[in-house]
């Protein structure tokens, strides 16, 4: 099997909807990655921080990447999460990932032990590329240390390219540093090697640097004035783009994420069932949810085409 084109441009790492019960709701999750599909998102990191990744398990996670593929959503658009603490574990993910012919996946490193050597990084992705064994993987680094507080060095990054320089293709930056993501692009662009910032707040000034696009929580609920930046980031107005979007995620961040985008699209949706998050994440208060709801009316904010009338 080959592999999928390159992902670039705007990649919204999708939340997920639970039901009652609290199993994840595959029906909304299906309509809601069609719908940023359809507003301007060029793929989709199912399976990432802002999904709840961490809080689902690993056959919740390959039921619903199968299911999305049955649904008609392309696995060409996918680049699921797949890192885990085990190596079974993200071989497992990666893997499926690859048969549902994912565009890539993106790893988060091993993040229970803290202190990692660098040998001790390279086995682990090495460990799970030769596992999963197929020339159409396509691995992006994932560097949250904020979270995972294992960070992912420099030296790392261009000894798993020399290894493996058809396999181990990009990175996602969540950590926040503007420094660390030049560096990154500094040092591999010109290898092929695609970065990818984790806040559309540093796009403009990514792609002007060689990057790729970015990965952003607040794709979820902002696709079309992000993706019209990527698309127009060369044209008279985009610094003028770029202020916009940024005032949308500056407002949003200012609140706990997770709950924050799912309050937003249950307002925009008029679904009350997108509140949901499953513990021990809490839905957002109603006092904090409407404070967001009406700034971001202030701003102009809609979501076009989400809700079902």
């Amino acid at each position: 099997m080959s592999a999928p084109p390159r992902l670039q441009g705007l990649l919204a790492p999708v939340v997920t909807p639970f039901q009652p019960d609290m199993l994840p709701d595959a029906d909304r999750f299906a309509r809601h990655c069609r719908w940023l599909l359809d507003s301007g998102c060029a793929g989709l990191a199912i399976f990432g921080t802002n999904s709840e990744a961490n809080s689902l398990s690993a056959t919740e996670k390959i039921e619903l990447m199968g299911k999305l593929v049955a649904d008609g959503i392309p696995g060409a658009r996918l680049m699921p999460g797949t890192g885990a603490c085990s190596v079974p574990e993200a071989s497992q993910l990666t893997a499926a990932a690859v048969k549902h012919g994912a565009a890539g996946v993106l790893m988060l490193p091993p993040f229970f032990y803290k202190g990692l050597s660098e040998e001790g990084l390279f086995r682990y992705y090495s460990q799970v590329i030769e596992n999963v064994g197929d020339s159409a993987l396509r691995v992006y680094l994932y560097h949250i240390p904020p979270v995972s507080q294992v960070p992912i060095p420099l030296p790392l990054i261009e000894r798993l390219i020399k290894a493996y320089p058809d396999t181990v293709v990009g990175l996602k930056d969540s950590s926040g540093d503007w420094n660390y993501s030049k560096s990154v692009i500094d040092a591999f662009a010109s290898t092929g090697f695609d970065v990818f910032p984790a806040s559309e707040a540093l796009l403009l000034q990514g792609l002007r640097a060689g990057g790729k696009g970015c990965i952003t929580a607040t794709g979820n609920i902002n696709p079309g004035p992000i993706s019209q930046l990527y698309n127009n980031w060369q044209g008279p107005d985009a610094e003028a783009l770029q202020q916009n979007v940024t005032r949308t995620r500056e407002l949003v961040q200012k609140y706990p994420m997770i709950p924050a985008l799912k309050a937003v699209i249950s307002y925009f949706a008029q679904d009350q069932a997108w509140r949901a998050v499953r513990p021990p994440l809490t839905e957002m208060p109603g006092e904090q949810e409407a404070e967001l709801i009406g700034k971001l009316e202030e701003l102009g904010f809609d979501m076009p085409g989400l809700r079902e009338d």
